[in-house]
């Protein structure tokens, strides 16, 4: 398991964007790091990656191509969608500023470190392992564990403890292949869903929010090939959990 004592800077070359004007920064997304092939944020929990049927301009996507618009309706400037994380995920989010860096970064994806933490219910038996199980999604768009290996996609989450409190364990987690809800799906399966997981766990139970945060990314630069490191903190109500 990697540490989450990371540098919030980027390792590497690569050059930084200069920080936006304030008009121009992007609501509910905080830009880590922008250079001329990617666009890295720190997304709040609640907003979408992507549009869906019921909401379409108050997402990640629109939000940041209206971003690297600055202002200008005309501008051909516009981000391409790499990958997702849930609605109700906060943490690191990656675009691409072009098709060629797009195709770049989904092709080596699964060659990436992807690290998250997560607040859940009750404390482990095992301090740390890896759940491995084929996941399969039903018709009412709920994500399950299977047996029949044909129907199911194969899924695999390192975790190991770092804190317990009375109620709750926090957890780093690997995500070691990347399907929909599976950290979620893993944990609750365990006996431990994350915390303020209405979907798979015990609901919010006055727990304001899903407890789940993808803190740390290491990809390969598109253009200069050159491994970078992303850190996005730990969100500070999962303190506040850890203590109820």
């Amino acid at each position: 398991m990697t540490s989450l004592n990371k540098n919030p800077s980027p390792n590497g070359r690569a050059k930084e964007f200069k920080r936006p004007p304030k008009k121009y920064a992007p609501k509910g997304l905080t830009i880590l790091y922008e250079d001329r092939d990617i666009l890295v944020v720190d997304k709040i929990n609640g907003l979408l990656t992507i549009s869906s049927a019921g909401e379409k301009e108050n997402t990640a996507h629109f939000i940041l191509n209206d971003y690297v618009k600055k202002g200008n309706p005309k501008s051909r400037n516009r981000v391409f969608i790499v990958h997702r994380l849930d609605q109700d995920t906060s943490g690191i989010l990656v675009f691409a500023k072009s098709e060629k860096a797009k195709f770049y970064l989904q092709n080596e994806w699964s060659n990436f470190t992807k690290t998250y933490v997560a607040v859940v219910h009750g404390k482990l038996k095992d301090q740390e392992g890896v759940i491995s199980s084929y996941l399969l999604e039903s018709k009412a768009y709920k994500v399950f564990s299977t047996s029949d290996t044909t129907q199911g996609r194969l899924a695999e989450t390192g975790y190991k403890v770092i804190k317990e409190a009375e109620h709750f364990s926090l957890l780093e987690i690997q995500l070691f292949t990347g399907r929909k809800h599976q950290i979620r799906v893993h944990l609750a399966e365990l006996g431990h869903p994350v915390a303020g997981d209405k979907l798979y766990g015990k609901g919010k139970m006055g727990i304001k929010r899903l407890a789940l945060h993808a803190t740390t990314l290491t990809l390969s630069h598109p253009h200069s090939k050159e491994l970078l490191t992303f850190e996005a903190p730990i969100p500070n109500y999962f303190k506040v959990i850890m203590k109820g």
